[in-house]
């Protein structure tokens, strides 16, 4: 018998999709729902992440997928890959983010602009899980506007020296390495590897948060802080090479939503099914199906739409602004329906014994991060227009 997706499938997406890439999808569904799944309740309310796993998810292939194989990495292809991390994503936000950030914004620029000794000495220890990494890009004025970053780095001698602030980092607080990017002296943006320890490195944690609260924020404070001239990316040229990363894993959340939108959507049927008012079943009345049936309509266009990413992706014509219109469309997508599957729960569903408020509010947090709706929009409307409307 042939394999078939986890989780709604209305359309036979499965027929589109290799045994391998629905195996890593069946794979991932069952270690979330027997690793994960425990834990996020405590982790969630406590605001932690359960790091005991980290080692777990990279035995599991889990970061770096797509990076070649001689680096200990899983070699999946694009989709399996979006695949993996929608499981993820339908565990918790925070979850496939940990993933995404390792893989997509850590390994990814060391094997694209690193050294092949940087490659060589990080990339295994990061794809095990036995390290953690961290990117640092946003700043506390300059989220969208990368390029107006005002971290510096100066050349001295045999090092180089780092001053400024990142924020709004995720796994700042616990990481054994950073990739920050800063301006040299003559204004390019350029790529630098900063290990935990060294002198002037600082990464104090962000507090009080009420989303992706199973995942760990926090800034990073340079202050003077001096580095080998190796440990700079010796291929990172200019802001591209940080907005390619950011491409990246972009890409990953348009999978990823999705997994949070699909958990919604199950417990909204499996609760209307059940939930009796008026002697029957919540799921008979009329208004009911609509929400069903729109979320159902909406997860399935995504899932093709995401699908073509992937499948551009492995044959490298992938651009920037299909992400954009993806994300845009996904993160969107997924919002509504863990507040709609929020309403079909009644007053049930603003308790974490169910999962849809806790998705709710974590995708308020990723409608923002890696480019807000509103830069994608514009995105978007540069390419259908040619005029760019930024400023």
């Amino acid at each position: 018998m042939a394999l078939k997706l986890v989780g709604p499938d209305f359309f036979d997406l499965s027929a589109l999709l290799s045994e391998e890439e629905i195996a890593i999808q069946n794979m991932t569904n069952e270690w979330v729902k027997n690793r994960f799944y425990p834990l996020i309740s405590k982790h969630y309310r406590e605001g932690t992440f359960p790091f005991e796993l980290q080692k777990e998810m990279g035995g599991m292939g889990f970061f770096g997928s797509t990076l070649p194989e001689k680096y200990d990495t899983a070699g999946i292809n694009s989709v399996a890959y979006g695949l993996m991390m929608q499981e993820l994503e339908r565990g918790d936000s925070g979850l496939r983010s940990f993933a995404s950030v390792q893989g997509s914004l850590v390994m990814w620029p060391i094997w694209k602009y690193g050294s092949e000794v940087q490659k060589q000495k990080w990339l295994p220890l990061l794809a095990s899980g036995e390290k953690i990494g961290c990117f640092g890009l946003t700043e506390p004025d300059y989220g969208s506007n990368p390029g107006g970053m005002i971290t510096r780095v100066k050349h001295e001698g045999d090092n180089f020296i780092l001053n400024g602030t990142k924020m709004w980092i995720t796994n700042s607080p616990v990481a054994d390495v950073a990739l920050i990017w800063a301006k040299d002296e003559g204004g390019e943006v350029r790529g630098f590897l900063v290990e935990r320890g060294t002198p002037g490195f600082e990464t104090p944690e962000i507090k009080g948060k009420l989303s992706l609260r199973a995942s760990v924020t926090g800034e990073i404070v340079l202050s003077n802080c001096e580095i080998p001239l190796e440990n700079q990316l010796p291929e990172a040229d200019g802001l591209k090479a940080p907005l390619s990363c950011l491409t990246q894993a972009r890409y990953g959340i348009n999978w990823g939503v999705m997994g949070s939108a699909i958990a919604c959507y199950e417990e909204a049927v499996d609760y209307a099914k059940t939930r009796i008012q008026f002697d029957k079943p919540i799921a008979a009345f009329q208004l009911t199906q609509q929400k069903l049936a729109e979320m159902l309509n909406e997860i399935t266009k995504a899932q093709f739409l995401t699908l073509q990413l992937g499948r551009l992706k492995d044959r490298a014509t992938l651009n920037h602004k299909q992400v954009s219109l993806a994300k845009m469309n996904n993160v969107r997508m997924a919002i509504e329906i863990a507040r709609s599957a929020r309403s079909i729960l009644g007053a049930s569903g603003i308790t974490d014994e169910y999962v849809s408020l806790r998705h709710a509010a974590n995708l308020e947090s990723v409608l923002t991060y890696e480019g807000t709706h509103e830069m994608h929009t514009l995105v978007v409307g540069e390419s259908i227009t040619g005029i760019p409307a930024y400023r």
